[in-house]
């Protein structure tokens, strides 16, 4: 669903999410109320976190390094799609301006580089954009389950208008704590 703006042109909001690892916390749909879409950048970690996430909002995902068949499934290791006039990709190890994956920067000097590329694992919060590609922003959502190393759940939320990204928000879901071994029994 695309929200006509003011000056006529459409918008479409965005939730980016990535590395749940198995765990969503409630606070995901508070904020992704207001979005008409919404992106997981892999490491899913359970079935249980895409269909919540597909019964709320239309779902765009692809799968990550520990997940299973049953999220293969349904999602691509690699997604590209155009949205208000923006070229996406998305891929979960995808790295960042300078520093990326072997199979990303093969790609990216191989082809012509997206508007925006997407990407998780690293479970860091990371917002680029990259001059040797086009200017091509690069979104890393960092982490949104409670385990790895980083210190604070993250995720992202964005507004495409016009083949650009605007309002862009950085939401701090709390702190990382890791289950007691009581919780990932029940």
């Amino acid at each position: 669903m695309e929200t006509p703006t003011a000056a006529g042109f459409l918008s479409v909001k965005i939730g980016i999410i990535s590395d749940t690892h198995g765990f969503l916390d409630e606070q995901v749909f508070h904020y992704f109320e207001p979005c008409e879409e919404i992106w997981h950048a892999g490491d899913w970690g359970s079935l249980a976190v895409y269909e919540q996430l597909a019964a709320f909002r239309p779902l765009r995902g692809v799968y990550g390094n520990i997940d299973g068949q049953d999220i293969r499934q349904h999602c691509p290791e690699s997604q590209q799609f155009t949205i208000e006039g923006m070229r996406v990709w998305m891929i979960h190890i995808g790295g960042y301006p300078g520093r990326y994956a072997p199979p990303v920067r093969r790609r990216l000097e191989a082809t012509p580089a997206p508007d925006l590329f997407v990407c998780g694992h690293s479970h860091i919060l990371k917002v680029m954009s990259d001059r040797k590609h086009r200017n091509m922003l690069t979104i890393n959502p960092g982490a949104a389950g409670r385990h790895g190393f980083h210190k604070v759940r993250t995720l992202v939320r964005m507004e495409v208008h016009d083949g650009k990204v605007r309002q862009m928000q950085a939401i701090e879901l709390g702190p990382r704590t890791e289950p007691r071994a009581w919780e990932e029994n029940a």
